[in-house]
């Protein structure tokens, strides 16, 4: 029988003559994509295909319904938390708070999918909408237009110090002229607001595609006095708001640069019986969890992976050379029996048997690792010209992906960096490995197949190349923008406030609202301040320290680590607080911000605490030992 699968599969491209060379150094070099082999990416697929055959399962796709106008624009409002501009029931409070902490460019998406939506609504002789200007003031669909046309500096850094503006655009301009060194990643400004200045600018026109070059640019994130939030840093309840502002400032960056922000639909899939393999992320880790609390990552996954690092990263052609289908799927029905009974044996198994099991774990998701919805946007991250533009999308697509999604991607890719570290013995270089798994994260039965002729080859190679990114870039893609941290604040703060939508009007809560933060500006003239840290779960006492212009918070655990030392404190647990030798240099001790803007907040070691402190002048800092989380195979 016929069957329709992802990528026509039945017509491949001619494969290219060339093989692919092994690079100097995995991490610093990598050949052009005109250089370089598609075999290992065909090959894949061709495995992939004589799988779903031996198994004669239907490979048919989804019917994906047309959306009419003005639908996807009210989805998109709706996941970005503004529902209520669509005349549904919901919080006027919690529309305004939102709204409040977007920037310009940030708002003027949004004003976009309303205006599109109202153009529709009065298509269908529905109620219109708010008009826009009622939500956004003085900013309307006719400004925005004109805006466009304008060759004069954009309104939006008007209220901005001209010479903060000036420094950005300049550090712009030098980073996209010195292609080959490192350069310094923003994470500051938000990108979109980074784009429109470079679009103001002629710097835009110096593409950096990875083909252009031999050498993948090393790229540094800019450490502000706040230092670097990391993915996993935030406490749950302020990382549920990153997605919904992760997901206008794609919207954003996007518009700027002129590209489409296109998401899928999830399809509905059939329930399965299976305990394993096809089983939804989340109901995997419910189960799993049952077993062992707070696992982030399936157990099955995790074990597969330790499989490989243990017996497999020094073989010769690991992911690439295909295991025995046959095996394979005896593997997976002895796994469904054995293992949660602890029964099954890992040792007996051929390693690229473990590497097939392992890319049929992730093929069979119901749903794709990188999710139905954004998998269409992560694929078209290969269309951005300039390499950094193509990281900022890259980075908050990562972080609208669901947690659950977003910890097993981790996972992978972290195995994935260790084979391409050994490729001196297993011949897997970054461009092998990532044609390999692209292929099993970018193709799958449940999406819809509308690949235009004659460019199978193209978005092939797109699909490998944005798996090269994630792999090589994974530490800077798992980062949280300062600009998001900050709007998180906002919304917090605001939120803390919302009882004065009610009592007052909404230009009395403005004027206060400027008035905070004029009150911060004064604060911020303090050339230092005492403060205390607690350490309630490692002491009885707290450290008074004095904060001046340069106190670290590396600084202030030193002086906690001396302390314990010195002055013989009352501790109240010893497990595990001195290690090697009863050395307090080898100590894991990290400082938390708890409280006022911020739920928890585990902070740099380079973060300025006089700083912080006057932006969260209510918050409480806890020393904390250093959270592992043992993986338990």
């Amino acid at each position: 029988s016929t069957r329709h699968c992802p990528w026509k599969m039945s017509q491949l491209p001619p494969k290219t003559p060339v093989a692919s060379p092994v690079s100097e150094s995995t991490n610093s070099r990598v050949e052009p994509l005109d250089n370089l082999s598609m075999d290992s990416f065909w090959l894949e697929v061709e495995n992939i295909k004589q799988s779903t055959e031996a198994e004669q399962e239907e490979c048919s796709l989804a019917d994906v319904k047309t959306q009419e106008e003005g639908d996807a624009e009210a989805e998109w409002l709706q996941d970005a938390g503004l529902s209520e501009l669509l005349g549904e029931p919901g919080s006027e409070q919690d529309k305004l708070v939102l709204l409040s902490t977007l920037t310009r460019t940030q708002a003027a998406a949004v004003q976009r999918r309303l205006d599109t939506y109202s153009r529709s609504r009065r298509r269908r002789n529905k109620q219109p909408v708010r008009h826009v200007r009622d939500i956004f003031g003085a900013l309307s669909t006719q400004d925005t237009a004109a805006e466009k046309e304008e060759s004069s500096p954009d309104p939006l850094w008007h209220n901005l110090r001209t010479s903060n503006t000036q420094r950005k655009t300049q550090d712009y301009s030098c980073t996209l002229r010195n292609p080959g060194k490192e350069e310094v990643f923003n994470m500051d400004v938000a990108y979109s607001e980074q784009a429109a200045v470079l679009l103001k600018g002629s710097f835009l026109s110096e593409s950096r595609k990875l083909k252009d070059g031999n050498a993948l640019t090393r790229f540094k994130i800019l450490k502000g006095r706040l230092g670097v939030t990391r993915v996993g840093d935030l406490s749950a309840q302020d990382m549920k708001k990153i997605p919904t502002l992760a997901l206008i400032e794609l919207t954003a960056l996007c518009d700027i640069l002129g590209f489409e922000l296109k998401r899928n639909k999830a399809a509905k899939l059939k329930t399965t019986e299976k305990r394993l393999f096809g089983v939804p992320l989340n109901t995997l880790l419910e189960n799993d969890q049952k077993l062992l609390p707070n696992t982030k990552v399936p157990l099955l996954l995790q074990a597969l992976l330790s499989c490989l690092e243990k017996r497999g990263l020094e073989t010769e052609g690991i992911l690439r050379v295909s295991g025995s289908q046959t095996r394979i799927k005896s593997l997976e029905q002895k796994l469904e029996r054995d293992f949660y009974s602890g029964l099954f044996c890992w040792d007996e198994v051929h390693q690229n048997d473990v590497s097939g099991l392992l890319k049929r774990f992730i093929r069979e998701l119901p749903a794709p690792l990188l999710t139905a919805e954004y998998l269409p946007a992560f694929a078209a991250v290969q269309n951005i010209p300039d390499l950094k533009q193509r990281l900022q999308a890259l980075n908050l697509l990562i972080l609208i992906l669901p947690e659950s999604n977003r910890n097993t991607l981790k996972a992978l890719l972290e195995f994935l960096s260790k084979v391409v570290a050994r490729e001196n013995n297993n011949k897997m270089n970054l461009w092998n490995v990532s044609t390999v798994m692209a292929p099993n994260l970018f193709m799958h039965k449940g999406l819809p197949n509308k690949i235009p002729e004659g460019k199978e080859k193209q978005l092939a190679e797109g699909a490998a190349d944005v798996v090269r990114m994630m792999i090589h870039y994974q530490d800077l893609l798992w980062t949280v923008s300062s600009f998001l941290v900050a709007q998180v604040r906002k919304l917090n703060e605001s939120s803390s406030k919302r009882y004065q939508f009610c009592d007052k009007r909404i230009k009395n809560l403005l004027r206060k609202i400027h008035a905070d933060k004029d009150k911060v500006e004064k604060n911020q003239g303090e050339p230092s301040k005492i403060v205390k840290v607690h350490a309630s779960l490692l002491l009885k006492d707290s450290l008074e320290v004095h904060l001046n212009n340069a106190t670290r918070v590396a600084d202030v655990l030193r002086q906690f680590q001396k302390n314990l030392c010195q002055n013989g404190w009352n501790i109240v647990n010893t497990v595990n607080l001195l290690k090697c030798n009863n050395s307090m240099e080898c100590t894991n001790l990290l400082l938390y911000e708890v409280g006022g803007n911020i739920g928890e907040h585990c902070l740099d070691p380079d973060t300025y605490l006089l700083d912080l402190y006057h932006i969260n002048p209510h918050a409480e800092w806890i020393i904390k030992q250093n959270p592992s989380y043992p993986r338990m195979f």
